[in-house]
């Protein structure tokens, strides 16, 4: 299979999902064109996002029958939702594209759009769906086979996001196709290749400063998943010289400090962060923060917070089961946490569920389960650090000493400081098994 060992040169660019980031690594579609739409002849198109949702807006009140028209201004509600984390604005793009569809059932860019966004609520089951209308729609475009690819993955459908992929390259290697093969081979534990291909994705351009600074936070991602903290901080810098507050880029260098014991300033830069876009992977790492420099009080409201946000995301339609499911388990309910993994797992037997569904077995105390699932979570070889915290946990819980050594050696080895409370964890379990 070509994505496992790549042939020839030309196809030498090696892994996509979240997120968000709100869910998924899905590489940042450009902006829509409202050029047309921006006023008289010889007046400046808008800048920013912002001056673009306001010239759509004006367009289809303009022309009413205009489908595009709305398809766009989905697109645009989208992109503030991406640069805000206010999840409110996945409700007005939903509108939009369904304003786009009734006036016209094969408007391509509401397709496109809607499917986008049911991945981002984590709905992967009405991604594939619209992911497939789309293909049929625009067989010979790239587009159709990015959604494609990333609900097959988040559905465990490997060898199937795999020939997507493939098909992808084949059409036109851009920075979309770059980022997913990127995801597919960090899920498949190869973590070097994963990062050269995020490398081509940059040297494929973003189009945007926050596309830009994107697919860098997702480079300085890697490279701390693989213990590199230097390269991780370097590109978390080139991030932020084109965007100075890009919050995963400043997230990405709290969680550098926080590994290092600097607590204090990893503490304050994931606050600003919070303040500015309170998503709760953000703070969960800022509360994990303040449990690890005992500053308890704080690591409680901050918890709360979490909670708090996750309420947010479900009144807009988000699906966080795999995601909260973990939360629950280390800070919360484990018998919450255990019905949102089930569900979770049920809706999309990925890795990712898997993993989430046997750390919520070991926290309940299920240990044989535990391990069924976690050998699931690592069917690929991933070498997630979260992955192998939780497999070699469970592994020693069982009493599968040789096992969870290899699992939590290979951890410490590769990324010691990829938490401030479980990296410290990991160690002491490792010594008690040496």
């Amino acid at each position: 299979m070509l994505l496992v060992k790549w042939a020839t040169p030309a196809l030498a660019f090696a892994a996509v999902l979240a997120v968000l980031l709100l869910v998924n690594r899905s590489a940042p579609e450009p902006l829509p064109d409202v050029s047309a739409l921006a006023g008289p002849a010889g007046q400046p198109a808008p800048q920013g996002t912002e001056s673009m949702v306001a010239a759509l807006q004006a367009g289809v009140k303009a022309d009413p029958a205009d489908a595009e028209g709305y398809a766009l201004l989905g697109d645009a509600y989208y992109q503030r939702a991406r640069e805000t984390g206010d999840a409110t604005y996945y409700s007005r793009a939903d509108g939009s594209y369904d304003a786009a569809l009734s006036r016209n059932p094969d408007d391509l860019t509401a397709t496109l759009g809607k499917g986008t966004l049911a991945l981002a609520r984590h709905d992967f089951r009405g991604g594939l769906d619209l992911a497939l209308r789309a293909r049929q729609l625009a067989p010979d475009l790239v587009r159709p086979y990015a959604v494609l690819a990333d609900a097959q993955v988040e559905l465990g459908r490997y060898a199937a996001a795999a020939e997507s992929l493939e098909r992808m390259a084949a059409l036109k290697p851009t920075l979309a196709t770059y980022s997913r093969i990127s995801y597919y081979r960090e899920l498949d534990g190869d973590l070097p290749g994963a990062v050269r291909a995020m490398r081509l994705a940059v040297s494929a351009g973003a189009g945007s400063a926050e596309g830009t600074a994107y697919v860098e936070s997702l480079v300085g991602n890697l490279q701390l998943d693989r213990g590199r903290y230097g390269a991780a901080e370097s590109a978390y810098r080139q991030a932020l010289a084109g965007d100075a507050s890009y919050p995963a880029a400043q997230a990405g260098l709290a969680r550098i400090d926080a590994g290092r014991g600097r607590f204090a300033p990893a503490i304050r830069r994931y606050r600003r962060v919070v303040e500015r876009i309170p998503l709760p992977e953000y703070a969960v790492g800022l509360a994990e923060t303040e449990e690890a420099a005992g500053k308890l009080a704080a690591a409680r409201r901050d918890y709360a917070v979490v909670q708090a946000e996750v309420k947010l995301l479900h009144a807009n339609g988000v699906n966080t089961d795999v995601d909260l499911a973990l939360f629950e388990a280390n800070h919360g309910d484990p018998a919450q946490a255990l019905t949102l993994a089930r569900r979770a797992w049920a809706a999309a037997p990925s890795v990712r569920s898997a993993d989430a569904y046997s750390w919520a077995l070991y926290m309940a105390g299920r240990i044989g389960a535990a391990q069924t699932y976690s050998e699931r979570a690592m069917r690929l070889g991933s070498r997630d650090p979260y992955f192998l915290y939780h497999t070699g946990m469970i592994a020693r819980r069982a009493g599968a000493t040789g096992e969870a050594r290899r699992l939590l050696a290979r951890l410490v080895g590769q990324s010691p400081r990829f938490n401030p409370l479980y990296g410290p964890r990991a160690r002491r379990a490792l010594e008690s098994l040496r």
